[in-house]
């Protein structure tokens, strides 16, 4: 397992490096009416769908399309771009946030984790997101999304590393997903041919693991 995680966050990182260099308008992608209000998705690879055939199966799609179906009508921007770090994400965050979000969905990091970047830089890294959305929408909820460290980083890094979430979680006041590839990290027939970036199928348990927290979200 050790050895799956560590292909499973290097993938993120390496296979998607070629990719970060799409445009906003590429990977902001909108759906619905402009009278609903509007969640905003905002990740890497994991959030944009890298790989799949339709950007509509990716988990944020799919969560918002069940939403739906319960009464819960939201415009969704999927703004996910591969291979983005936490400092990728605050150099993009304000034109992302002219687009008004009602709930705001943050997955960052894992590419700064790869890179060995100072887990103290990603956490103030988010939380400058995070405090961005809450200066700019103070009635926007926000959802935060949490990654885990690869095993051979040392417990020390992960132990700082997967610190980083519960703690700006509860320092913030935040709804808070532990790890968004809980259902399917370990499972190879639930990813892509690289081992790693969720299959349709996966996609699918993904948005299982998100939806009672945006559900909550929504009912709010």
């Amino acid at each position: 397992m050790k050895l799956f995680l560590i292909l499973l966050f290097s993938s993120v990182f390496l296979s998607c490096s070629d990719s970060s260099k799409e445009t906003e308008s590429e990977t902001a992608k909108q759906e619905s009416s402009p009278t609903e209000p509007r969640i905003i998705f905002f990740g890497d690879s994991l959030t944009a769908g890298y790989g799949l055939l339709d950007y509509e199966e990716a988990w944020p799609h799919l969560v918002v399309s069940r939403l739906k179906k319960e009464g819960f009508h939201y415009q969704i921007t999927n703004a996910g771009v591969s291979g983005d770090t936490t400092s990728g994400g605050l150099g993009r965050i304000d034109w992302v946030l002219s687009q008004k979000p009602d709930i705001f969905v943050l997955e960052l990091g894992a590419n700064d984790m790869l890179r060995g970047i100072s887990p103290k830089i990603t956490r103030s890294n988010l939380k400058s997101m995070i405090q961005k959305v809450k200066s700019s929408y103070p009635d926007c909820k926000i959802l935060l999304v949490g990654m885990r460290a690869t095993p051979n980083l040392g417990k020390k890094y992960a132990a700082e590393f997967d610190s980083i979430y519960p703690d700006l979680a509860k320092e913030e006041d935040l709804s808070f997903i532990p790890f968004l590839l809980e259902k399917v990290a370990t499972i190879r027939k639930l990813n892509q041919k690289d081992g790693i970036h969720p299959t349709s199928e996966g996609h699918k348990l993904v948005a299982e693991t998100v939806y009672p927290y945006l559900k909550k979200l929504a009912e709010k």
